[in-house]
């Protein structure tokens, strides 16, 4: 039985980078104070703003009035963010235009709500454009910053304990109903095991799971215990707690949606473990895949119909056509039966078609969020699982697969 897990921004998140798109755009909006701060010249635009100084007002002008300290106090000089202000409030001193209605909603739902998809706002607009190529275009710069923005944040360190999360063994209590029969004959299989089968299990998770010679002890006395009821399909007796090594994935795969590569640091070198980065990385910007993708949205046959391939040319399930990243992917679920873990992924539309596949495949075991617990005691399970079920098209199929919180941990 193997394991998939679906690494989104939340796991960058919880190794305190700052990557979420809220991050980004202060990043974007702080950046055009400081080259307002810094300008020497009449006019500074680019895709999604315009700054232009009025009449014969020169460059050093502006310069030095932005020279000037709040309240006279030479150690509160005006910040980047204050500058922008400024430009967009002096009307008599310059002209400060929005270019795009896109990041202009983009920055009005970052206000309102403190948080912001910026995929699922490109959909909105996309579905209602009559001329795809602008929206297309300015997808395309604001992928364009956001990888030039996380360009900027360095590699974290390793954290052990959601490394212990990702190597840990599968449980009993994780596995839906109607995989129960998948399950058994997983621990049947390896009653059978020669060493080196074990060995092959084994490799890679020595670190977390003791030496070799500890994991063969705990093997033989979970099978001196238990092997009489395994074999005669009796497994309600049998304490799986007694041998985790017993329990361990034969292949686990990081399917990473993020660019930056902290998800490299988890796994062993070994062949049994993989980093799929499907949407591309940062060393190769041409190929990182920014957009939206769900098919099962009732507008997408509609963008289908208009024959204009415009309209497809950020939709990711066409995207992911261009390397094969998809298609080990899908090589990887055919092969086995397995167990997906979500971290930090929200598994919202905009992943939606992949998601589906994932989800209600017949060799998907279960589901098992990990969710975020703040301060304050809340949490967003309940969250991710509804966002889950937007990707199902099975409700029952849902309910029995996706892993009850009493058995899931936080990230």
């Amino acid at each position: 039985m193997n394991r998939i897990i679906l690494v989104g921004n939340g796991f960058d998140l919880a190794h305190g980078l700052k990557t979420s798109y809220k991050d980004f755009i202060e990043w974007y909006l702080d950046e055009w104070g400081k080259l307002l701060r810094d300008s020497k010249k009449q006019l500074e635009e680019d895709r999604f703003y315009s700054f232009k100084l009025r009449g014969s007002l020169r460059a050093a002008s502006w310069s030095y009035a932005c020279s000037y300290c709040v309240d006279g106090n030479p150690e509160r000089p005006w910040s980047n963010k204050e500058i922008l202000s400024i430009a967009k409030q002096q009307e008599d001193l310059c002209t400060f235009n929005s270019k795009s209605d896109f990041f202009e909603k983009i920055c009005d739902h970052l206000q309102t709500k403190n948080w912001v998809d910026i995929e699922d706002i490109f959909y909105v607009f996309l579905k209602k454009s009559l001329v795809p190529k602008n929206i297309n275009g300015d997808l395309e710069f604001i992928k364009g910053k956001l990888i030039e923005y996380l360009n900027t944040i360095k590699t974290p360190s390793v954290n052990s304990i959601i490394r212990k999360q990702i190597l840990s063994p599968i449980s009993k209590e994780e596995i839906a109903i109607e995989s129960k029969t998948q399950w058994e004959e997983m621990i049947k299989e390896r009653l059978n095991y020669d060493n080196i089968e074990w060995n092959n299990l084994f490799d890679g998770y020595y670190s977390d799971y003791g030496s070799k010679r500890a994991a063969e002890s705990s093997i033989e006395h979970f099978k001196s215990e238990f092997e009489t009821e395994i074999r005669s399909g009796i497994f309600d007796t049998v304490m799986e707690s007694i041998c985790p090594a017993f329990r361990l994935p034969n292949n686990i795969m990081l399917l990473d949606f993020d660019y930056t590569n902290t998800t490299d640091l988890y796994l062993p070198r070994a062949d049994k473990f993989t980093v799929n980065h499907i949407h591309g990385r940062l060393s190769n910007p041409e190929g990182v895949i920014f957009g939206y993708g769900d098919e099962l949205d009732n507008s997408f046959k509609e963008l289908l119909d208009k024959n204009n391939n415009e309209y497809l040319r950020n939709i990711k399930s066409i995207k992911y056509l261009e390397v094969p990243n998809y298609r080990n992917m899908l090589r990887f679920i055919e092969s086995s039966p397995y167990q997906i873990y979500i971290m930090g992924h929200s598994c919202g539309n905009s992943d939606r078609t992949m998601l589906n596949t994932l989800f209600e495949h017949r060799n998907c075991v279960s589901i098992k969020p990990f969710y975020h617990k703040w301060d304050d005691g809340t949490d967003n399970y309940m969250e991710i699982v509804q966002n889950i079920a937007r990707n199902f098209t099975d409700m029952k199929l849902m309910r029995d697969r996706v892993v009850n919180k009493t058995f899931c941990e936080t990230i």
